[in-house]
């Protein structure tokens, strides 16, 4: 039985050092096959990391000076 397996979609979860090996491996493969795949790794990457940032930001006390 074959299974379309090109639209499921998955989550990884890994450190940036894992994330940066993976794409490290896959720099070794032809540019013209996994471009398109390093550019959807480094959004989603860039996303998570500017959502820490923002919610880490949200989260930090905010100090009011008097006059």
């Amino acid at each position: 039985m074959e299974r379309n397996t090109a639209t499921k979609v998955i989550n990884l979860t890994v450190t940036i050092d894992e994330a940066n090996l993976i794409l490290r491996g896959i720099g070794l493969l032809p540019f013209a096959e996994v471009y398109q795949l390093v550019a959807k790794l480094q959004q989603q990457a860039a996303q998570q990391l500017e959502r820490e940032t923002s919610s880490a930001e949200d989260r930090r006390p905010v100090s009011v000076q008097g006059a």
